[in-house]
């Protein structure tokens, strides 16, 4: 690495760095095979620690008890000295995440910290709600003048689960907004990206974030099962698969944990036959979005049968023009996927489209020219069936599957014939029939024609239906997920006179 990180063997606990008993592990730079750094292994004993002092730190310290707008202060600090660090952390998205210069820069920081920002003006806002009051006679001859106040007040502590395919911008989605309402935070990051985290605790110690408010603990399974099923931690925060959120929302239910869950997709582009094709294919091809890890990603593509072999034609030629290779390079457009299990689920959804009669257009395979990292080759299938697991399973790398429609209902049922429901595209020249269909599909978000929105800096929720999770992140709804409601009420009898 270029930079160093404080005490690569400790982890932050409290305020202070600590080394935990297990050996540290290696983290790897999926782009060439070799190890970028050792990183420490949190266990029972160290998150058990984290937990206890967020407790503390919650139920008898300043943070919670301090203004909305003293918090967003000190967390304005944070944010400053994250901005000092853009070079550091850019260069760390692409060495620890295989993610492309301009995508690191653009994506992994600009991005976060850019809607981190708004999140503390956000936050700042926080006022108490007024009740309407009331002024009535009572039975007792007197007069009664009445009112009150909603309040948003902080859950307590959260535990934040994230993972590897964007580390920076999500430490970043989950840690501020639930620090900027008033809540203790212990973050456990993916074993596979430590590091982005890590960055976080060294900048909360250099600003001096209250002891015990904020702690991050590397590790495996043993550290992320003990924060959610600690009957200590009131809230959970996770991104990632399915799967695991389901583990962990049966974890937490033991202690009765508020849980916000951003899971998988497996997100349809739908593509009509009066569709610019090549606004549409550009669209489209956002499935290789940092090697297709992102649960956003449209990966079924859904296409109208009279312009499909155009659509599938012109696909196929801009999958192949892409290069792939060393994530520094500016003319390489595809990077490596994060780890050799990954390459190895994408090679077998490619076996399972083979075996399904799908037909491989392009791609499917390790590229040869490239022995070191863990590369896959940009995948296209066409003539998929919607009931394979081609085409129902997320894949989170480079691989598409492509369909056929004949009509606009057959187009939705196919798109809602999913257990996912994150996002969704349409494209087509005619908007109002376009803004229909995307009202129809079950999806959290709906793109159409690209999507975009009125103002670049907005932030409007994200979040999914179905397996695609609980809750949503970002802007008011995103603060609010961190908060509980309290009203209270007040009365005064008057004597009539």
């Amino acid at each position: 690495m270029s930079f160093a990180l404080k005490e690569l063997d400790s982890v932050y606990v409290a305020g202070e760095w600590v080394k935990p008993k297990s050996d540290p592990d290696p983290v790897f730079n999926p782009a060439t095979e070799e190890v970028i750094g050792l990183a420490p292994v949190g266990g029972r004993v160290e998150m058990e620690a984290a937990i206890a002092a967020a407790r503390e730190a919650f139920d008898k310290g300043v943070w919670p008890r301090m203004s909305p707008q003293e918090r967003g202060a000190k967390l304005r600090e944070m944010h400053a000295e994250l901005a000092k660090l853009e070079n550091e952390i850019v260069e760390l998205m692409v060495l620890e995440v295989g993610a492309l210069r301009s995508l690191a820069k653009a994506g992994q920081f600009d991005k976060p910290m850019r809607d981190t920002l708004h999140t503390l003006e956000l936050g700042s806002r926080y006022r108490d709600t007024p009740l309407p009051p009331g002024n009535t006679p009572n039975p007792l001859g007197q007069r009664t003048f009445s009112g009150g106040v909603i309040r948003r007040e902080p859950i307590g502590v959260v535990g934040a689960i994230t993972p590897y395919n964007f580390p920076f911008l999500l430490n970043l989605v989950k840690v501020f907004p639930a620090l900027m309402t008033g809540n203790t935070v212990v973050l456990k990051p993916s074993p596979f990206t430590p590091f982005s985290a890590l960055i976080l605790a060294q900048v909360a110690e250099k600003v001096g974030l209250p002891r015990g408010v904020f702690s991050v603990v590397t590790g495996g399974k043993e550290a992320g099962e003990l924060l959610t099923t600690d009957p200590r931690v009131d809230l959970i925060t996770f991104t990632g698969s399915d799967a695991t959120g389901v583990a962990i929302a049966k974890q937490g239910a033991a202690t009765l944990k508020r849980i916000h869950l951003e899971l998988g997709g497996k997100s349809a582009h739908i593509v009509r036959g009066d569709a610019n094709l090549a606004e549409a294919v550009t669209n489209g091809m956002r499935f290789t979005t940092h090697c297709g890890q992102g649960c956003v990603l449209p990966s079924r593509h859904l296409v109208h049968n009279s312009v499909r072999a155009r659509y599938v034609e012109l696909l196929t030629e801009k999958v192949k023009a892409l290069k792939l290779g060393d994530p520094n390079d500016p003319s390489t457009t595809l990077g490596p996927l994060i780890r050799e299990s990954q390459r190895g689920r994408a090679e077998h959804f490619v076996a399972e489209g083979l075996k399904s009669g799908a037909k491989l257009m392009t791609g499917g395979q390790r590229p040869s020219h490239l022995p070191k990292g863990y590369f896959f080759e940009p995948t296209v299938f066409d003539n998929v069936d919607n009931a394979s697991p081609l085409a129902q399973e997320e894949v989170f790398g480079p691989v598409v599957a492509v369909m056929g429609f004949d009509t606009d209902q057959e187009a939705i049922d196919l798109a809602n014939d999913s257990r996912f429901g994150l996002a969704g595209y349409v494209h087509s020249a005619d908007l109002a029939a376009a803004y229909e269909m995307a009202c129809a599909i079950r999806a959290g978000g709906v793109h159409i024609n690209g999507g975009g929105g009125p103002d670049g800096n907005s932030m409007p929720p994200f979040g999914g239906y179905k397996y695609s999770g609980m809750g949503r992140e970002n802007g008011e709804e995103g603060l609010n997920a961190f908060t509980e409601l309290k009203t209270l009420t007040f009365r005064q009898s008057t004597p009539s006179a």
